[in-house]
Order: structure tokens, then C-alpha cells, then sequence
């Protein structure tokens, strides 16, 4: 009898044991507090903003006050948005994890994620196998059009689709990071493509190459981001360190930041005036083309992981409290 009442309790301890499932097979939880999370990405999808975040969090909204969580079919963390059109984007993070959207950030389908390396995807640092499953986390994403964009992140992977997103290639082996250096943005500015990443490592697509080849700067810290439109080329990173350039990176002068935080977002407005945001949560703004920058807020003083422009000089951020919006004048 005691061996049979053991035999139940121990037939019913197994039954209550959590299965462990992966976050890419978890849709994220739907949650009122989503809103107020921390959300790492935030993109203009035409005049509907987007964020993403924690647990695969994205939310969207038609005004930035009233915002609706959208169906997601991952849980991971993400880090970043691209929208080439309102309707379609792109949103990465961890775990590899790539999804589509069709409908402006409503819904979203997942393309790739770590898991799925028999389309060659993810290579290592030759460019050429699988890579280590804790490599695989997407740190931006950029997309040119419908067709053609790039995925980067950490250990220097680089992601490249020319189908928008059906099939993925490594292009790990095209870019001068023999190191593997952490890759932290991909933008095009001045009709050129750069990437900023680990140790003050800064890359230029050369398309004659096909490879994105490096630059010189006077900076071996880590870089957060590049920016810049006009003839001007921006690069931002750790302890407010931001450089500027006009002739395409041959030549740079350090900003006068006035702080010591990292700088996480940049904003290029077409009045010329270039606004940063930084982890502390200051918003810096600069009217003599990024050559000094002014103090314009830090409340509440939480890190600002993105930023995107609103209308009449105002600006929308997310970070670890979720959404604010600010006139930055």
C-alpha cells in the first residue's frame, strides 16, 4: 500500500514538472504592463510608431499615448526595428531570432531564428560553418527595400538577405573584424553603409569589394551607433564620446558632449539640429552640426535606449520605463 500511495505522489510530481520550452517557440505573454517594460527598439512605421523589447514585447501606436501590444510568436528579448515601408518591417534580438511584419507592427511571423542553420545563415568567424548556439544574438537590422537587408550582432556576425528575409546568408568573412568584435549598428548615412561596433571599430560597405572594409578613428572604445545625413557622418559610444565627420571618415573631430554616459541614440532632424540620448537619460541637443551639444532634460534619469522624431520638434523615447515623449527645442 505504501509503495503504491509513493508510486502516485511520485507519477504526479512528474506531471507537475515544467517542460522547459525555448523562447523562439513561446509566444510573448500578453500583459497591460507591457507598455511600461523595458523596450529596446523604436521605429517610425509612416506616421505609426513601433517599439520592441523584453520577452518579445512589441507594441504599436497611431497618436504615442494609446498603444496596442501586438501578436508575436516569440518570447525573446529584441533589440531592433526596421520599417522600409509603413506596412512591412523587420525586428531582431536574441536567440537569432528574425520576424516579419506585413501589416505595420500588428502581427508578426518569425523567419529565423539560431536554430535554423540548414539555409547557412549563421557562420563562424571564417563565415562558413553553424555558429555556437550563444553567438546568435542579433544586436541591429536594416533593410534598404522589400528585398535586400542586414542583420549584425554580437561576435561580428552579419546577416545578409536579398528576398526579404526568405533565406539568409552569412556574410561574417566579408568585413575587416578578424577579432569578431561586437557589431552595435548598421546604418546608411550620406549614401553610404556603416557599421560601429566593439574597441572603436567602424566599417564602410565597399561595393566595388562587396565587404565592409574598416575605418580609422581616433577612439578605441566601443561605439553604439552612426548617424548623420548632409555631408555630416556621426559615431556615438561609451562615456559620452561622439566624433564627427565631413569628408566620409578621413578626417574627425571629437563633440563636445559635457557628459560621461553612454550615448545610445541619435536623431538627425531637418531643421540640421542633431539630438542624443545616453544611458543615464540625458537628451543632448546640438544646433552647430554635432560640434557641442546642450543639456535639454534628464527626468526621469533612466536609461534611453532609442529614440525616433515626432512632429513640431518633438521626439519619442523608450528605455527601461517603456515610452515617453518630449519637445526637444
Amino acid at each position: 500500500m505504501a509503495a503504491a500511495c509513493w508510486a502516485v505522489v511520485a507519477i504526479n510530481s512528474a506531471r507537475a514538472e515544467p517542460v522547459f520550452q525555448a523562447p523562439p517557440d513561446v509566444a510573448a505573454a500578453r500583459s497591460e504592463l507591457a507598455i511600461r517594460a523595458p523596450l529596446n527598439a523604436l521605429a517610425n512605421a509612416g506616421r505609426r510608431l513601433v517599439a520592441a523589447g523584453q520577452r518579445g514585447h512589441i507594441l504599436y501606436s497611431d497618436d504615442g499615448r494609446t498603444w496596442v501590444q501586438a501578436a508575436v510568436p516569440v518570447s525573446s528579448d529584441l533589440v531592433a526595428l526596421s520599417f522600409p515601408t509603413p506596412a512591412e518591417g523587420w525586428a531582431v534580438g536574441h536567440d537569432g531570432v528574425v520576424l516579419h511584419t506585413t501589416d505595420g507592427g500588428a502581427n508578426w511571423l518569425r523567419q529565423l531564428d539560431r536554430r535554423m542553420t540548414g539555409i547557412g545563415a549563421f557562420g563562424d568567424a571564417a563565415g562558413t560553418g553553424p555558429a555556437p548556439v550563444g553567438d546568435a544574438v542579433l544586436l541591429d537590422v536594416w533593410f534598404a527595400d522589400l528585398r535586400s537587408g542586414f542583420a549584425v550582432g554580437a561576435f561580428g556576425l552579419i546577416l545578409h538577405t536579398a528576398d526579404g528575409g526568405k533565406n539568409w546568408t552569412a556574410w561574417t568573412a566579408r568585413a575587416d573584424n578578424p577579432r569578431g568584435m561586437h557589431l552595435y549598428a548598421i546604418r546608411p548615412v550620406n549614401g553610404e553603409l556603416y557599421i560601429a561596433g566593439e574597441q572603436g571599430l567602424l566599417l564602410k560597405f565597399d561595393r566595388t569589394l562587396q565587404r565592409f572594409v574598416k575605418i580609422e578613428l581616433p577612439y578605441k572604445g566601443s561605439l553604439f551607433g552612426v548617424s548623420g545625413a548632409n555631408g555630416l557622418l556621426l559615431v556615438y559610444g561609451l562615456r559620452g564620446n561622439a566624433f564627427r565627420s565631413t569628408d566620409g571618415g578621413a578626417n574627425w573631430e571629437k563633440a563636445d558632449t559635457g557628459i560621461s554616459a553612454g550615448l545610445t541614440g541619435c536623431l538627425i532632424r531637418g531643421d540640421g539640429s542633431v539630438v542624443l540620448s545616453s544611458q543615464a537619460g540625458h537628451v543632448l541637443l546640438s544646433r552647430d552640426r554635432g560640434k557641442s551639444f546642450r543639456l535639454v532634460s534628464t527626468a526621469p534619469a533612466a536609461p534611453i535606449f532609442a529614440m525616433v522624431a515626432l512632429d513640431e520638434g518633438n521626439i519619442a523615447l523608450s528605455g527601461i520605463g517603456g515610452i515617453r515623449l518630449e519637445a526637444v527645442k
